[in-house]
């Protein structure tokens, strides 16, 4: 056989020479392809990273139900719950620990700015801190220029309010 004679000995190791001799047999016409070096690519690991996570209509997960939903380890998120103070899932009478939708929806939240945004956990941190600084502003209520004003209004239109209803009895 012509293909023989340019394969060397590896080392003396028959096995290895053997093997190789079998794939250079059975692929080397270029009749088969030989298998999982197919030319198609896998799909990028990103592409699974973007799917979006749909968080069942419940009140309580328990660690293996929201690791299942976030694709993630559980280890993972005890881990995130000493690094991250939002995550603070309260524990069941048997010592089980039970995520509320908030916590689910901070673990989705803290993956993506970990895996997809390149953030580090610290500047995780700090980026989910100034978001919920920003979720506590309140916005000023529209109050008028002159508040003495509404107020003597106010409560000139709550005494007649008080006269009607001591009127019904």
């Amino acid at each position: 056989m012509p293909w023989r004679r340019h394969i060397g000995t590896f080392g003396g190791c028959p096995a290895a020479r053997l093997v190789l001799e079998t794939r250079i047999q059975e692929y080397g016409n270029g009749l088969h392809e030989p298998p999982n070096m197919s030319l198609r690519k896998k799909a990028p690991k990103k592409a699974a990273r973007n799917d979006e996570i749909i968080i069942p209509d419940k009140l309580y997960f328990r660690i293996g139900e929201v690791a299942g939903l976030c694709r993630l380890p559980a280890y993972v998120l005890r881990f995130w719950e000493t690094e991250f103070p939002q995550l603070k899932p309260v524990k069941s009478s048997t010592g089980q620990r039970m995520y509320r939708r908030r916590d689910v929806e901070s673990v989705v939240r803290i993956k993506k700015l970990l895996y997809e945004d390149g953030f580090t956990i610290a500047g995780a941190r700090v980026q989910l801190r100034g978001e919920i600084k920003s979720e506590r502003n309140q916005t000023a209520l529209p109050f008028p220029m002159n508040p003495s004003v509404s107020v003597a209004h106010l409560r000139h239109e709550l005494q007649q309010i008080l006269h009607i209803l001591s009127a019904r009895r």
